[in-house]
């Protein structure tokens, strides 16, 4: 049975309102365009005064990203998450996992980088344990220097699991605008794909995506499957996976009552929503589903991490060492995600 899925409904103003929430933040990987992000977003109307925000790092690369930026953030500074008070609009700031200004660059891998953006996020989900925090919007990390600086994990939805000991029933799901994707495999490489895409996981996907959308308020929610192969494997010539894995679990969720269509052919299915609208896509593999919802819009795509004791936020793109400094980065996905970290 899918793990019930901690989410409130998105449209439910006067309830987040009332709540108040605290939303823990990081500033993801310092050398990259992370800090400059958060600086920003801060920086449009009405996103401050949606919560109290819990930020975990490092003072010194807050000031940077400021004066990269030639923003302020305004924060108040505290030694301990007892000290923040439940406020809208305040930015309290606990400084934490100092980092060398010698041990990395902007721009450039770094595992101490990576090492203290690893140690804010588990700062953050010690406070969330605890019930300090109700979600946490990270910002950009960067995969090879979190391993790098001693955080060994797949990915940072399993690195977030195993810090607060969940061990099923959690997945990540992607959202823009009206949009939402979900993957049956997520990040392994290409050729280890057909042998992940069995019966059970694309089951439970399929009824991961439904109960997620249900939680968001969606009655009835239209969710469409994408196929494996070329052409949906075009009856078996070019793979046995539609006829034997994909289509009969389609089938047995129609059976249960889901709103559930497909399997169709990957290349299309952006152009079929154009017609025939869906609220969610179930991909086979990571880049079946990323590509297109990219080139739909990379500045408001946000990842969410679902099925955990809190949710977890972050823009849908990565650190972008090529323009870190340089006050460039858009911070579109980042506004994006901190909306979606009150609303959950």
């Amino acid at each position: 049975m899918l793990r019930t899925l901690n989410m409130q409904m998105y449209n439910d103003k006067e309830m987040i309102n009332e709540m108040n929430e605290r939303i823990g933040i990081t500033l993801g990987d310092a050398a990259g365009i992370g800090p400059e992000l958060v600086v920003k977003a801060f920086q449009h109307k009405g996103i401050r005064e949606k919560a109290t925000w819990i930020v975990a790092g490092d003072r010194a690369v807050l000031e940077r990203a400021e004066a990269i930026t030639g923003k302020h953030l305004n924060v108040t500074f505290i030694q301990d998450i007892h000290d923040a008070k439940t406020k809208a609009g305040t930015i309290y700031f606990i400084e934490m996992a100092p980092l060398d200004a010698g041990s990395y660059k902007l721009g450039e891998l770094s595992p101490d980088a990576g090492d203290a953006a690893g140690e804010c996020l588990k700062y953050l989900i010690r406070i969330a344990k605890e019930g300090f925090i109700s979600s946490i919007m990270y910002a950009p990390l960067n995969k090879e220097a979190l391993h790098r600086g001693g955080h060994e994990f797949k990915d940072e939805l399993h690195f977030f699991a195993t810090l607060f000991g969940v061990t099923s029933g959690f997945s990540e799901i992607n959202k823009m605008d009206d949009l939402w994707v979900t993957r049956v495999t997520s990040h392994v490489s290409l050729k280890e794909v057909s042998d992940l895409v069995t019966k059970e996981k694309v089951a439970w996907t399929i009824r991961f995506a439904n109960e997620t959308l249900e939680k968001a308020g969606y009655t009835n929610p239209k969710i469409a499957v994408a196929a494996l192969n070329p052409h949906a494997g075009d009856g078996g010539m070019l793979g046995q996976e539609e006829i034997e894995v994909i289509q009969p679990e389609v089938d047995r969720a129609k059976s249960e009552g889901l709103n559930v269509r497909g399997a169709y052919p990957a290349d299309t299915l952006f152009v079929r929503r154009r017609k025939d609208p869906f609220d969610c896509l179930v991909a086979m593999y990571h880049d079946q589903a990323q590509t297109g919802m990219k080139l739909l819009g990379f500045n408001k795509g946000v990842t969410i991490s679902v099925g955990l004791p809190v949710p977890l936020t972050t823009p849908a793109h990565g650190t972008a060492f090529d323009i870190a400094g340089k006050g460039e980065a858009d911070e579109g996905a980042t506004i994006e995600a901190l909306k979606m970290a009150v609303q959950l």
